[in-house]
């Protein structure tokens, strides 16, 4: 059984821990990491690498997620569980300075899941991954990710909003990234 920490709306623990299964039921807020992988196509077009996840997840099966993204154990801290994840979920093994952190996202979905509420209220530290990344040597971890493919951020913006249920991704986040990139271009061309 996995434990999670139970958090304050700035991300710090308040001593309580829950089972993850609990902590989902209640809606408590929770850590996680999440690593978007980017990269800029040759059109100088950005793009984003999406996992499906696995059908058999306990959450959104099947639908299309951040590159890496997971929950912070119980007293793991955001930065280590973001390279735990890269590894685990993709095989790629990161350093902390391969790491952008782009900022905090608070974010908060609730559905039913076979037949169960499901309360997701997550503070997530979200980081930006740009080495190349080939996906044909990449090495998922089956029971949490069934495939990966590259989609234009635009593109995946236009999913999200028009809140295609194939896709489980927050609006902010990728704002974040977009954000980061028109920051990048502007400072290349001055």
């Amino acid at each position: 059984m996995e434990y999670l920490d139970i958090r304050t709306k700035d991300g710090r623990r308040t001593g309580q821990v829950k089972a993850r299964e609990k902590v989902h039921e209640d809606g408590d807020i929770h850590g996680t990491s999440h690593v978007w992988i980017a990269r800029r196509n040759e059109e100088g077009q950005c793009e984003v690498l999406l996992q499906k996840r696995s059908a058999h997840k306990d959450a959104y099966p099947g639908c299309y997620d951040i590159s890496s993204a997971g929950h912070l154990p119980a007293g793991q801290e955001y930065l280590p569980s973001a390279i735990r994840e890269l590894a685990e979920e993709l095989g790629i093994e990161a350093s902390e300075e391969d790491l952008l952190f782009l900022g905090i996202h608070e974010g908060y979905s609730e559905e039913i899941f076979y037949g169960k509420p499901f309360r997701n209220h997550e503070i997530s530290h979200v980081y930006l991954y740009e080495k190349p990344v080939d996906v044909t040597k990449l090495r998922l971890q089956e029971s949490e990710v069934e495939s990966v493919k590259w989609m234009s951020l635009e593109k995946c913006l236009e999913k999200v909003k028009s809140r295609s249920p194939q896709y489980c991704l927050f609006e902010e986040e990728l704002n974040m990234i977009k954000d980061y990139y028109g920051k990048k271009i502007f400072k290349e061309n001055s």
